[in-house]
């Protein structure tokens, strides 16, 4: 009962906040980053960010949730804050960039930092190592959620995505609640979008990705493995369009739309087929999660899939 009463609270808080934005025309104007026509409102995210924040805290409260979870989970009430205020006014760099060093810095001493660092050959255990790993890695996540979120569906459909696949891999309330909270919101958001998510919760689902990580790393090291894999489709695309942007000398800070699923749209492609065909591209790395009992030649095999379907997407929209 306790989900549906929260798809309900994001599902309608959505509603409300969209019809807000209208009257006041508060939109998020077509750019040169936007892979929109028309200005739409923003900021949908925040009944993503308040529904979430009220689940995990009633599991919490009646003693179904670890606590070092719940309470590095909501650290990221900060970075949603922030960013709410970024979505309005568009806050400077370094703003941003300190608030996510803060609450990766608390997520981790919540966490208890990331014990180690499984390499199949070898684990590494220097805490020092693998903390600044974690501490970046969550950085790292926080953005490249953000940039990923970019046409109608796509960020929502990826957090419901990993959600699933986390409650059943590892089971757990807050995998469901990170579910209806988010479908309440998708409802809106789906092609043609009514309203966008924006940073308020792009920069949260970043976020919990990597305490998930984190949290189940701990529990069994190669767990990491199996987050990064599964969270394959965003961190690949982000992290291969950086480097081949920076190896052509552009300027990293400029707003682009060469990120996989941006090309795909400008080929030709409507925002919900490019999201329907992520959505079989997640199946498969689940696949590869669920049966190959090596998650180190299931973590290389999905690279080999996931640069194949960049290979795929050259030939419709060259980078």
């Amino acid at each position: 009962m306790i989900y549906i009463i929260l798809f309900i609270i994001s599902f309608v808080l959505t509603y409300f906040i969209k019809n807000y934005y209208i009257k006041n025309a508060l939109f998020d104007e077509v750019n040169e980053r936007s892979s929109h026509a028309v200005p739409t409102p923003h900021g949908g995210g925040i009944a993503i960010s308040i529904a979430w924040f009220l689940g995990i805290s009633y599991f919490y409260f009646i003693d179904a949730m670890d606590s070092s979870l719940y309470f590095a989970l909501l650290v990221g009430l900060i970075i949603s804050v922030v960013s709410f205020f970024d979505d309005l006014h568009e806050l400077s760099a370094k703003v941003r960039l300190f608030t996510q060093a803060l609450v990766s810095f608390l997520a981790l001493y919540l966490l208890g930092g990331l014990e180690s660092l499984d390499f199949y050959f070898f684990s590494l255990q220097n805490q020092i190592i693998t903390n600044i790993f974690a501490f970046f890695m969550i950085v790292w996540f926080i953005n490249l959620y953000n940039f990923l979120d970019g046409i109608d569906g796509y960020a929502g459909s990826e957090a419901i995505f990993l959600a699933l696949a986390g409650y059943f891999i590892f089971g757990g309330n807050h995998f469901l609640v990170l579910v209806f909270v988010v479908l309440g919101f998708l409802v809106w958001n789906w092609h043609k979008a009514k309203i966008f998510m924006g940073d308020v919760s792009s920069t949260l689902l970043g976020y919990n990705v990597a305490i998930f990580s984190i949290y189940y790393a701990n529990q069994e090291a190669t767990n990491l493995w199996i987050w990064i894999t599964l969270f394959g489709v965003f961190w690949f695309d982000a992290t291969l369009t950086l480097y081949r942007r920076y190896k052509n000398r552009e300027q990293l800070s400029q707003a682009h739309k060469k990120h996989a699923y941006q090309r795909l749209n400008q080929s030709g492609w409507a925002h919900d087929k490019v999201v329907i065909y992520s959505i079989f591209v997640n199946i498969v790395l689940f696949c590869l999660v669920c049966f190959i009992s090596n998650i180190f030649v299931a973590f290389i095999m999905s690279l080999i899939f996931l640069y194949a379907i960049i290979k795929f997407v050259d030939k419709k929209k060259v980078f």
